[in-house]
């Protein structure tokens, strides 16, 4: 049962973007992720979209479906991530001369029980596709197929992080022109 705050901003979504409002339901409804690997990517997803309404109706959804450890290790993951995701993105633009440069900074995730490396994966694989990070995006793949993850499952993350960006956006927009 979802809570009045989803149903909201279901709502919310304006006439011209209903296909946001399909793929979020489709996504909602979908198991090929676990519940906690879906609303994980949800979170972080919101969390990175910088949209605090979104980010609000998430989190109170998610409380059903994510333990303190898993929304705490999700949480981590955007810092952890976010770092990440600027750091080797900037690598990778700076070219061959800092391959082989360390990037020196302190930035690791323990994953507690309850919280599988997999679970992991999807959500820094969520962070990476909103930040742009090719090569985390590849490596956090290979890894989340390293710990048993298929494709399609890789994949929901990327669609997630997608629709959670484009709905920030649409959010964003109708919020400016209507007010």
């Amino acid at each position: 049962m979802e809570n009045p705050e989803l149903r909201d901003l279901k709502q919310r979504i304006p006439h011209y973007a209903k296909s946001q409002q399909r793929n979020l339901e489709v996504l909602l409804n979908s198991s090929v992720l676990t519940p906690q690997q879906k609303w994980g990517c949800l979170l972080v997803s919101a969390a990175l979209s910088k949209n605090a309404y979104l980010l609000k109706t998430i989190d109170a959804q998610s409380q059903k479906f994510l333990s303190d450890t898993a929304k705490e290790a999700a949480l981590a993951c955007i810092a952890t991530m976010t770092l990440n995701n600027c750091g080797f993105r900037a690598k990778h633009w700076l070219g061959t001369d800092f391959a082989d440069v360390r990037f020196g900074l302190r930035n690791t995730v323990d994953l507690k029980p309850g919280i599988s490396q997999a679970d992991y994966e999807v959500w820094a694989i969520a962070a990476s596709a909103i930040n742009g990070c090719e090569q985390c995006i590849q490596a956090h793949s290979q890894t989340g197929q390293d710990e048993g993850l298929k494709i399609e499952q890789l994949w929901e993350a990327v669609k997630i992080a997608s629709v959670i960006s484009s709905l920030a956006q649409i959010l964003h927009v109708h919020e400016v022109i209507d007010n």
